[in-house]
This record gives structure tokens, C-alpha cells and sequence, in this order.
């Protein structure tokens, strides 16, 4: 921005009549929605359709003679983020870019408020350069680049310095409410951070001298490592009284949950704890339901498969599986399919342990161990209450298993997870738990096996080429030449937090019973089932799925060759 402008007051208004892109009438018109809704000139202007923002913004860059970027393909540096703290930033709406000509780059949403200019000049203490951005790239970027970590670390010190006083009592910290409690507010701040970054789980693991803090982020965890040690029995014990736990007992592992509202989110936090040679380990895994439950239409099924599966569940009676290791989504995938049979007309119960997500119309019965209310004790009263519908959370034992395939014999429709690879192997598992094989063959319907791989994060995506020895093992796997097909992989960049990956998308395969694989089933006989699944013609395996979702740029060979991992341990090296 020239001196020039810089002295005299330039207003937004006369700056779009002079660049020919309002009238003056339109001008008018604009002031008074500005007067009515309290929202700023160039902010009314957008609203009212009277120029689109780029136009605006392009304008505003042309007349004032500063850059107008866009922050989406920009590279950030923390450090030079985090000298206008965070609430500067969002008041003004502006974030530092870069070092430049013996100042710094600041990108604003009103390059014209000199106000702002010359307070974040008095803060910087240096000579402020604006540039243009668009406001709500800006607020969305804002919300990635200011983490909590450093604010995490400075309450965790002060909460260090409370615990060392000599006549500082462990119990009061668990009871005292006030949200000035620094505890209270370490806790907060965590779980704002949580939120912030789309984490599924919060660790907290005392270490020798140190507490390490890490969040499960698309299936990685990610570290913060804090050297207030004494820090981690505080937050313990905060966290055992919010679930209900017993404080005194550190001996043994104890589960409970609460629930919790963060940034305008209700959050249910399912919390265990475990002795662990410095302390007591807690994981927490965090459950939006304020996110509303999640439906087929996004579960990144191809519609083949999706058309086939919602068929299975139409089915009156018999049993569907859902497979795959802890966290591939299974039960994400089970909550959608009920919550599209979900209707007055029809009777669903669920077993689960614990309830994870809460369903109108449902009834969600959550089993105990203390009082011996197990899987198939509650299975059992659940088939005398005239159920259409039964979910049993997972399938652990011979009893449960028996139980479940009989109800699906006698009119009803059974879900359930399985703890197994992939859908060839599952229906064998049921005869190993000890499940009669003329049961399995008649009462399962189908078997799908899932897996979560990480989208390669759209905004730094480029193209990747495969080492020689991957591009052959992926040509076995897609059965052809795969020359000329490109890949792509993540750079790393401020949207993704440098991981090259942002969310995540399930990879499936579907293995309905046909004539062949029961009589296998009958037979008992592992290899002629798995010869009979691979002649069907509507089976296709986890890994050409998640093939299909490399070659169309979604995810990345890394993440191919992981699913695969845990399938084969034939692996390129």
C-alpha cells in the first residue's frame, strides 16, 4: 500500500464507484444495508450480489497497489503465525505471511482498516505490509494454524507450580469447579484442540520425568510432549470424577465416559484407565454427536456395493457381518445402515458395549460384566421382546454366536461385527468360535470387510511415482499394465498439518453367500469356501478397492500397500 493511501483515509465505497464496479446509487444502497445489519461495506457489497468477491478483492489489490493471495496454496511459517497472538488475529482479521522489504506480509480481509494497521504494527513492533485475502479462506485458516499446543504447555507449567506447594491438597483439585482451575482449563484447552484437529482420541501417558499428550488424527497419532510430569496424576484424577470412576483405586484398570460441550459441540467421551509403570494411563475417545449420525451415502462405497449392501439389509431374516480390525469403522458403517431402516414400522434393539452413538426409536441396551449381564444374556431377553431387527455389538464367544445365528433363522434380521482381515476368513471364524457349521451355512446372508484409508489432502496433492518394485506388485494386484496411469501423494501444507492427507475415506469387499460357499460352509472346509468366494463374480477384494481409489487420485500407494499389509505378508520391500 503506498504512503499516499496509507495517510489519507481511503473508503471501500469510493473505491469501487471509482474502479467502475458499483454506481453511486448502488453505493447508496449498500450504506444502508451496512447501517441495517451491522456488517462491513465490502462484506454488504458481496452479500447484496453487487460485485462478487474475487472482483472485489482483485480491485482492491489493482488500486491500493498490494498482492491479493490466495491462502489455500500458501506455506505458512508457525513461528512468524504466532508472533500476532490468536486473538489479535481473529479481531482483526489478519494473519502474518512472510518477512518482507524490513517488515512483514500481513494477509487481511480489510487491507483499508488502519486502526488495525497501526495497532498490529504497535504489537509487531515492525513495519506491517498489507495483502488482500478472502475472509473466509482467512477464518478457516485461522482455525488450523493457531493450535493449543503452546497454551496447553504454559497452563500445564502453572498447574506444575500449584502442585508444588507443599500444602496444595490433590483431592480439592478434583472438586473444585471454578473454570479458573488451572486443571479445569489444561482440560479445556485439550479438549478444544481435539476438536480443532478432527481427532477420534486423546492420550495421556505418563513418562519418566515427562507426560506425553497425543491425539489419534485420521488413524496417527500425533505428540506433545510437556516436562511437567506431576501434571499427569491432576488430570487423572479430574478425569476419573467427570466419568464417575474411583479415585482411590490405581491398582486397576477402570472404564466410565461423560459428556462434554466444546466450541458449540457435545461431545460423549468414552475414557479408560490403565496402571502403567509412571502412573495411570488414560485414553479417551471422543464421540460428536452433535455431528448427527453418519449415512451409507457417505461412507465412500462404490454404488455397486452400496446398492448391494442396502439390499442385504432390506432382507427380512439371516445374518450380515461387518469385519475389519479396531478402528476401520465398522460400527460407524452399522449405525448408518440402522439409521436407514430406522422407522416407526420396524422393531430394532441393540447390544452394544458400551452404546456408542444414541439412536431415537432404538433401544440400546449396554451390557456389564459386574452383574453378569453379557452379550448373550441380554441377546436372549432382547429376542423375547418381538425385535424385527437385532445389533449385536461384536460376536466374542461360541454362546453369543449360536444365539445370534438362530435368531437369524427365525425371522429376524441380525448385525454384527467380527474381529477378522477380510470377509473370506470371517465366516470360517464363526466355526471356529464354535459355532455349528450347518448354523453358519444357513443363517449368513453376507460378509463386509472394511478398512479407513487417508485421502491425499487436496490442497497440496501433486503426483507421485511408485518405486519400481511397488508398480509391479500394484500391476499384479490390478491383473494389468498400469503404464501411463499416474498417482498422487500430499506435499504437506498448513491445511493437512504437513501429514499430505486430510480426513479419511472406507475401502470394502462384499462376499454374499451363494450356493457354492454354503456347502463349503456345511463341509467345514476353509479352502474350497475361499475357492468358491474368489469364482464369484460380485466379489472383489479390500485391496483392488483401495487400488481403484489410488489410481483416482483419492489416496495414496502408501496407503494401498498399508491395506494390503494387513492382509498379506506379501509386501514389495
Amino acid at each position: 500500500m503506498s504512503e499516499e493511501v496509507r495517510q489519507r483515509k481511503v473508503r471501500i465505497g469510493d473505491l469501487l464507484v471509482q474502479a467502475g464496479l458499483i454506481s453511486e446509487l448502488q453505493l447508496q444502497q449498500a450504506l444502508q444495508e451496512q447501517k441495517r445489519t451491522g456488517s462491513k461495506l465490502g462484506r454488504a457489497v458481496i452479500d447484496m450480489g453487487l460485485v462478487s468477491e474475487v472482483k472485489l478483492l482483485t480491485a482492491l489489490s489493482e488500486q491500493l497497489q498490494i498482492p491479493f493471495i490466495e491462502l489455500r496454496h500458501f506455506k505458512f511459517d508457525q513461528n512468524l503465525v504466532q508472533s500476532l497472538p490468536e486473538a489479535v488475529a481473529r479481531r482483526f482479521r489478519a494473519i502474518v505471511l512472510t518477512r518482507e522489504g524490513g517488515g512483514l506480509l500481513v494477509g487481511m480481509s480489510d487491507p483499508l482498516d488502519l486502526f488495525a494497521l497501526d495497532e498490529m504494527e504497535r504489537i509487531l513492533k515492525t513495519r506491517v505490509l498489507p495483502a488482500v485475502v478472502r475472509e473466509a479462506e482467512l477464518l478457516a485458516t485461522l482455525d488450523l494454524v493457531y493450535r493449543r499446543t503452546s497454551e496447553i504447555a504454559s497452563i500445564a507449567g502453572e498447574l506444575e507450580g500449584e502442585l508444588q506447594d507443599s500444602d496444595f491438597d490433590l483431592s480439592k483439585l478434583g472438586t473444585d469447579n471454578t473454570s479458573e482451575a488451572p486443571v479445569v482449563r489444561l482440560l479445556q484447552t485439550l479438549f478444544e484442540d481435539a476438536v480443532q484437529m478432527k481427532a477420534s482420541d486423546i492420550h495421556i501417558e505418563p513418562d519418566e520425568g515427562v507426560v506425553r499428550i497425543r491425539q489419534r488424527i485420521d488413524g496417527v497419532l500425533s505428540e506433545q510432549v510437556m516436562k511437567e510430569a506431576r501434571v499427569a496424576s491432576a488430570l487423572v484424577m479430574r478425569l476419573k470424577i467427570m466419568s464417575g470412576l474411583d479415585i482411590s483405586e490405581k491398582r486397576l484398570p477402570q472404564d466410565g465416559r461423560f459428556n462434554i460441550r466444546v466450541k458449540s459441540r457435545s461431545l460423549d467421551v468414552r475414557v479408560s484407565t490403565m496402571p502403567v509403570q509412571f502412573g495411570e494411563s488414560v485414553v479417551m475417545r471422543l464421540l460428536d454427536q452433535s455431528a448427527g449420525i453418519f449415512h451409507l451415502d457417505g461412507s465412500g462405497m462404490p454404488a455397486d456395493l452400496l446398492a448391494r449392501f442396502r439390499r442385504l439389509l432390506q432382507r427380512p431374516y439371516g445374518m450380515v457381518l461387518v469385519t475389519g480390525p479396531t478402528g476401520s469403522g465398522k460400527t460407524t458403517t452399522l449405525y448408518a445402515g440402522l439409521s436407514e431402516l430406522n422407522s416407526p414400522e420396524k422393531k430394532i434393539i441393540t447390544v452394544e458395549d458400551p452404546v456408542e452413538y444414541r439412536l431415537p426409536r432404538v433401544n440400546q441396551v449396554q451390557v456389564n460384566a459386574k452383574i453378569d449381564l453379557s452379550f448373550a444374556r441380554v441377546l436372549r431377553a432382547a429376542l423375547r421382546q418381538d425385535p424385527d431387527i437385532v445389533l449385536v455389538g461384536e460376536m466374542r464367544d461360541q454362546e453369543t454366536a449360536e444365539i445370534g445365528l438362530r435368531a437369524a433363522l427365525t425371522g429376524h434380521l441380525v448385525l454384527s461385527t467380527l474381529h477378522t482381515n477380510d470377509a473370506q476368513t470371517s465366516a470360517m471364524r464363526l466355526i471356529d468360535m464354535g459355532a455349528e457349521p450347518f448354523l453358519v451355512a444357513s443363517a449368513l446372508n453376507a460378509v463386509l470387510a472394511q478398512r479407513l484409508v487417508r485421502r491425499v489432502c487436496e490442497n497440496c496433492m501433486e503426483e507421485h511415482a511408485p518405486e519400481p518394485q511397488q508398480l509391479l506388485w500394484l500391476e499384479r494386484l490390478h491383473g494389468g499394465s498400469l503404464a501411463g496411469r499416474t498417482f498422487k501423494q500430499g506435499a504437506g501444507c498448513h491445511q493437512c498439518h504437513n501429514s499430505g492427507y486430510q480426513g479419511r475415506i472406507g475401502v470394502y469387499e462384499l462376499l454374499e453367500m451363494d450356493e457354492a460357499m454354503i456347502a463349503a460352509l456345511r463341509r467345514s472346509d476353509p479352502q474350497s469356501f475361499a475357492e468358491a468366494a474368489q469364482r464369484n463374480p460380485h466379489y472383489r477384494p479390500l485391496a483392488a478397492c483401495a487400488l481403484d481409489y489410488a489410481l483416482a487420485g483419492v489416496t495414496s500407494v502408501e496407503e494401498v500397500l498399508k491395506v494390503c499389509a494387513t492382509l498379506t505378508d506379501e509386501l514389495p520391500g
